[in-house]
């Protein structure tokens, strides 16, 4: 079994946590943020299950911008 590391994001919607990996766009949701998470990493080894795994994932660099609206 090899460990990956995924980058991921967590938003509020509503009564909701929603993770979304932006690596690959799983995405799943939970009442709290530990929850989300935990259905996450069950959400990715359910999508890796019989997948190739890749040697390397692609550097992800995350920053934000300012835009006036």
């Amino acid at each position: 079994m090899k460990l990956l590391h995924f980058n991921v994001v967590v938003q509020r919607e509503e009564d909701w946590f929603v993770t979304r990996c932006i690596d690959n766009f799983v995405a799943s949701q939970g009442h709290s943020i530990e929850e989300a998470l935990d259905n996450l990493k069950e959400a990715l080894e359910l999508y890796y299950e019989n997948e190739t795994i890749p040697a390397d994932l692609p550097l992800t660099l995350l920053t934000s911008v300012e835009v006036a609206v």
